[in-house]
Formats: structure tokens, sequence, C-alpha cells
């Protein structure tokens, strides 16, 4: 982790540097001689476990009696010599005739999370970097160096981060869907709900474009933002679809006259809802007020979203409109000309 660049002042809780013998069992040694692990193990844990042995029973209390070495034997690792382990035949077999110490140095305390021992791990960012990108190598580098026995989750303000946008997808989703439903109610078509939402795509392109610009990081304001870009891009297009849908019903002019009107004639009310929201989100976009700083990606992306939006969509629902329009139009053409075969067919059969 150290080495990952965009992270500073990496530690752990993980410490190294309690001294610690561990004996290595000669399994064959041991067999010969009659010896078995359990064995070894029993004896090991006499001298330095908690056996208890006896009790000493009182008129008022009774007392546990633990066997083990002398505390003065317990410290230091040559008293294992002192140590044998009786053998199946009988006879006492010198501890270290069967094993092999060796120093070593272990963690000063075990922590847990849960039932598993774990390793906690603090670190800081670099100014400029995103938690999300620092999150990312981070769970890059647990796959290439650690092996599948060990799992890792993020804790604190990581792990609220990862929670915050696990569903934001998902309600981005939602919204889209719910808005195509209500917009396919009112409009009863399946088509023109799909018209108004054509412009959606370039509304998120200048937001993300506008935050990598100012250098901000997609985080959950700036998210939200694109949601808010979402209801107030689309009156745009509902203003020129709902014209040139009435102006079809009415006047029965063809689709591409009816859309043009209504670019015409709602181009000023376009406009002037578009400056409206553009101003009124500026001072957010500005980083103005108390905690300005942390709301100023939602300004971001609400305010380089309109701009892109209101430059292209004047353009792009016109067209999409039009080729909508020659979709439903030729399919309504196929279905006329399949009831006119049928009731043909149908004629010579009744007479």
């Amino acid at each position: 982790m150290r080495r990952i660049p965009g992270l500073t002042d990496v530690n752990s809780d993980l410490q190294i540097a309690s001294p610690q013998v561990m004996l290595d069992i000669d399994r064959d040694r041991a067999s010969s001689m009659g010896v078995t692990a359990t064995q070894v193990e029993s004896a090991l844990f006499s001298a330095y476990g908690t056996r208890q042995v006896s009790n000493i029973f009182t008129p008022t209390n009774d007392y546990e009696v633990i066997m083990e070495l002398m505390p003065k034997y317990q410290r230091d690792a040559l008293a294992l010599h002192m140590l044998y382990v009786r053998s199946s035949s009988g006879k006492l077999v010198p501890l270290d005739s069967v094993v092999t110490p060796q120093n070593r140095v272990g963690s000063l305390t075990v922590a847990h999370l849960g039932q598993s021992p774990a390793v906690s791990f603090s670190f800081d960012m670099v100014p400029g970097v995103s938690l999300g990108e620092i999150t990312d190598r981070i769970e890059e580098a647990a796959r290439e160096t650690l092996p599948a026995t060990i799992r890792t989750q993020f804790q604190g303000t990581a792990a609220a981060f990862q929670s915050s946008f696990s569903g934001m997808g998902m309600l981005l989703v939602m919204a889209i869907l719910v808005i195509y439903m209500v917009l396919g109610i009112l409009y009863e078509s399946f088509i023109h709900p799909l018209t108004i939402l054509s412009g959606l795509p370039s509304a998120g392109l200048g937001a993300l474009i506008t935050l990598l610009v100012f250098k901000n990081e997609l985080n959950i304001f700036s998210f939200v933002g694109i949601i808010m870009l979402i209801g107030i891009v689309k009156k745009n297009a509902i203003m020129m679809i709902d014209f040139a849908v009435e102006a079809q019903r009415t006047l029965g002019t063809t689709p591409a006259e009816a859309i043009t009107e209504a670019c015409l004639v709602r181009f000023r009310p376009i406009m002037m809802t578009t400056m409206a929201a553009l101003v009124g989100t500026l001072p957010i976009a500005l980083g103005l007020g108390a905690g300005g700083e942390a709301r100023r990606p939602l300004g971001l992306a609400v305010v380089g979203g309109l701009v892109v939006s209101q430059l292209l969509t004047l353009y792009i629902t016109p067209v999409v409109y039009i080729y909508m329009e020659r979709f439903t139009g030729s399919s309504r053409k196929t279905k006329r000309a399949k009831s006119a075969k049928v009731a043909i067919e149908a004629q010579p059969a009744m007479q």
C-alpha cells in the first residue's frame, strides 16, 4: 500500500515484536522413541498452560491447584531441556531430543473482526486524489498480493463511500424508468418518451466533462446533480414534442413541419427556463457560502449538463422525433396492409 501512488501515512495495528519460540517436532525420531505429538503438546501445556491437577477444600472455600513451571523458568527458553516426556514404554525422554526450537517474533496482540483474526490498515490520501480511485487501487493490490484465504473489506470512511455508491446506479435506472412510464401514460405512446429521453446522454456527458475539467470527483453530491439533470433537461424535449404532437393531430402537418414549428415557437420558453436553472445553480457551482466547497460538484454537474444539453437538444431531439415518426408511420402502414389482406381473404369465404 505504501507503493500505491496517491496514498500517504499508511499504518497498521499489526506489531510483530513479541519474542516466540517455535518447536518443530521431529516426528520420525519421536516415533522411534515411542513419543507422539499429542504427548509433546500435553507436556508443554502442563509446563506453560493452566492444567488443573487437584482441588484444596477448606471449611469456607475451595482452591484449584494449577501445575506450572516456576516463573523464572517460564521466561527462559533454555528451560525446555529440563522438560521430559514419558514414552509408551514408560521411559522419560528429554523434550529437546525430539523437538528443534526456533526463536521468532510474533504479534503483540491479535485483533478480531467477528470471529476471525484481523489486521487493520489506516491511510490518508494525497490532495487531489479521489477516494473511489484509491479504493480501486487498493482492491487491485490486494487481489495481486494476498492469497485466497485472506478476505478484505473496507471500514470507516471508505466503507461509507462504497455503501453510498452501491445503489446509485440502480437509483438512476429507476428514475429513468419511472419517467418513461409517466411520459408513456401522458402521451399514450411507447415512442415519444424515448424521443424525450434522447437528450439525457448529452446532459450526462456534459456533467462528466465539467467535473473532469474542474478536477472534481464523482461523489454523492455530483451523482445527485446528475439525477437532477434528468428532470431539468427533459422539460426542453417535452416542450417541443408536446407542441409537435398537438400540431400533427389538429393541423395534420407532417412530422418535419411540426417539429420545426415547435423549435421556433418553443425556443424562447426553453431558453428562459434553462437560464433560470443555470442562474439558480451557478452559486453552488462557484462554491459560495458556508460548506460550499462540498456542494460544488453538484452545481458543476448541473451547470455543465445544462450547457451541453442546451446546445445539443435543439438539434438531437428534432432528428430523433422525425426518425421515430417514420418508424411508427411505417409500422402503421404495415398493420393496415395486413388487416386489408385479411379482410380480402375473408370476403370470398363469407360468400
